[in-house]
Parts: C-alpha cells; structure tokens; sequence
C-alpha cells in the first residue's frame, strides 16, 4: 500500500465563510483579525481572502487566548508574535544541528556561525571571515569552564 500524501497544513484554501465556520468566528472577525495583523490570509488574484489550516488553528487559539484566558488583542498579538519567533530559533537551532551531524568529527572541533545561523567549518589556526556586521567572536568549548 502506497503511503498517502501529506497535506500541506500551510496552503491557503479556505474562503473566509469556511475559515469563519471552521473557527467558529463571525467572518467580520475574521476581517478584523486580519487588519490587526494577527492572522494575515493570503488573497487571491481578486483579493480574496484564502486561509490555511494553520490559519484556523491560530485563529481558534486566538479564541481560546481571548474567551478563556481574557487575553486582550494587544497580548494575543504579543504571544503570537513571541511563539513565532520561538519557532524561527527552534528550526534555526535544528539546522545547525543537522549540519554539525554532517560535519566528520574533525570539523566538529571548530566552527562558526553568522548571524542567520550558517555554519562553517574551520581547519586548525584558521580565522572566521569577518562580516560587514558585528566584530563579535565566540569561542565555545565543551566541558570547559570559567
């Protein structure tokens, strides 16, 4: 049996009745969520407003932050953006794992790392190119201590 493909939790197919449905919200709120920023669908050639799954989810946790937290807009859009950003360094610091797994024990000795988190390896004695940005160096070493 051939294994079924995987939905794309991110693709915008939802009109707004269906979302509004979906979330269990008037389809003004909907609107209105989406001038305030906290759930921004995309739009179709005819600006439609198409939502994802994703979006609904966020839009029922709104719900949820607003009805049974009470939760005010302005902290609904604060947490959403700090779990955001949670995601962004969480599938940042994955990256730099995967690419550390890839690296053969010599490499693992000595890195570094930019500011997007990309990662290069350095022989013995070489020195990190500097960037345009901060003249900052880390040096991490494991199980050493101050």
């Amino acid at each position: 049996m051939a294994p079924s493909p995987r939905l794309d939790d991110r693709a915008p197919v939802f009109a707004i009745s269906v979302a509004a449905e979906l979330s269990g919200m008037h389809p003004q709120t909907l609107r209105q969520y989406d001038r305030l920023g906290l759930v921004v669908p995309q739009r179709t050639r005819g600006r439609g407003r198409r939502y994802s799954a994703r979006d609904v989810m966020r839009l029922r946790e709104i719900q949820a932050l607003s009805q049974d937290q009470g939760v005010n807009l302005a902290g609904i859009k604060r947490i959403l953006e700090l779990q955001d950003e949670v995601q962004t360094l969480q599938d940042q610091l994955q990256r730099v794992r995967e690419t550390l797994e890839s690296m053969s024990p010599a490499q693992r000795r000595v890195f570094t790392a930019d500011r997007d988190g990309e990662i290069s390896a350095l022989r013995r004695g070489e020195r990190p190119r500097r960037s345009s940005g901060s003249g900052a160096l880390v040096v991490w070493r494991p199980g050493h201590r101050r």
